[in-house]
């Protein structure tokens, strides 16, 4: 018997039993060694069985794993701290909870109670989450249609458009919420000035502006925060995916007085802010801080982008290349599924967005020579897809 005997048909599989990991590489159950760029969606940030991560897990084994939120506890006093020490300015206030989709549904309760205001404004090829609030949230209609009716009062504006976005919001828009790297629609990257228009447009009409950087955050794009790149501070920021080195956790940075308007009770967390997720979490922010991970994202990330480039120019079949750091994508004018699957063949794991888009998330540790060796491979298999395709 399979996992799939039991887990139904919710995720697309790949042929693959991972059996362990080390920095940017994974083992399957044979003992092939693959490199990966696939990064557990992202989720892998620090690499695998990172060693700060490990100790600070195994070290608060020894001690306790779960402290509801209604008691103290030192774990996550430090981390706490911990984080504090790295947050924009001014979003000095969290909720600990536990994925992604939590931080968002945290931040949908905590800005409508704070406004008074029910309108929502989301971006088109947005991607929260698949919980019913954020994925009212989330754009394309293969995830919402058969949900529906979602959360009312939602509207979707051009992601880039500040003209669209001026005209879509109203006196009832109580927040904007958006990615400043979309990542499932197939990294796209806002351009320039988007994100400051869109923070002034916001204070003008008193609207509240959340950041999605569950994917684009913590280092991976070659800066702590991706809204960094246009120096643009949210009113709530959204964390996830890799902010505890692979054990889940997801939190919602607020203002002060964001967070203040909440009662006891109006929003809580069983598993959020456990001291074994807490204690990975310090592991992975002192990894990234301290480890030169963010800088190794930045340069390696450059290194990858300008390599997929100069395979642009000679495959004609890759449409674009995108991204900032270790966050990007690669567009092609056909299906990436072989490509996905020839890859496993050759040792590596790759991502993908939709159905022409390939997507790398390796861990920000992935070596030079890992990243010369994804390239080549690459190279291999888009000439081998060409002279299939005739190209």
């Amino acid at each position: 018997m399979t996992e799939d005997d039991f887990m139904g048909s919710l995720y697309q599989r790949f042929p693959v039993t991972i059996e362990k990991g080390l920095g940017s590489h994974v083992w399957d159950v044979n003992g092939k060694e693959y490199v990966d760029c696939m990064g557990g969606y992202g989720v892998a940030l620090v690499g695998h069985r990172n060693e700060r991560v490990v100790n600070a897990i195994k070290s608060q084994l020894d001690k306790i794993i779960t402290v509801h939120s209604s008691l103290y506890n030192k774990t996550r006093e430090e981390f706490l701290e911990t984080l504090m020490k790295q947050t924009p300015k001014g979003l000095s206030q969290v909720h600990l909870n536990n994925s992604g989709a939590e931080a968002i549904e945290a931040a949908i309760k905590f800005a409508r109670k704070f406004t008074g205001k029910k309108g929502m404004v989301a971006m088109k090829g947005s991607y929260h989450g698949k919980s019913m609030g954020a994925l009212s949230l989330t754009f394309n209609p293969k995830y919402r249609k058969m949900f529906e009716p979602l959360v009312e009062q939602v509207s979707f504006s051009s992601f880039g458009d500040i003209n669209e976005l001026r005209s879509t919001i109203n006196d009832d828009t109580g927040f904007v919420i958006m990615e400043p790297i979309q990542g499932e629609s197939g990294i796209h990257v806002a351009p320039d000035g988007f994100l400051q228009e869109v923070r002034k447009l916001c204070d003008e009409k008193g609207i509240l502006l959340i950041f999605d950087e569950i994917q684009a955050g913590l280092g991976r794009t070659g800066r702590m925060w991706a809204s960094e790149h246009w120096n643009t501070t949210p009113d709530i920021m959204c964390l996830a995916k890799g902010i505890a080195g692979g054990v889940p956790m997801g939190a919602t940075l607020v203002k002060p007085e964001i967070l203040s308007c909440m009662s006891k009770g109006e929003h809580s967390s069983t598993f959020g802010g456990n001291p074994l997720s807490c204690a990975a979490g310090i592991g992975t922010i002192h990894a990234l801080t301290q480890d030169g991970l963010i800088k190794n994202a930045e340069k390696n990330g450059g290194k990858f982008i300008d390599g997929l480039k100069k395979l642009q120019e000679k495959h004609d079949i890759i449409r674009e290349v995108r991204g900032k750091g270790l966050m990007i994508g690669v567009e092609l004018k056909f299906e990436v599924k072989d490509i996905l699957m020839e890859g496993i063949k050759e040792g590596i794991l790759l991502l993908y967005s939709g159905r022409n888009i390939l997507r790398l998330l390796p861990p920000l540790v992935i070596s030079e020579e890992d990243i010369t060796k994804v390239l080549d491979t690459l190279d291999v298999l888009l000439t081998r897809e060409e002279e299939r395709r005739n190209v």
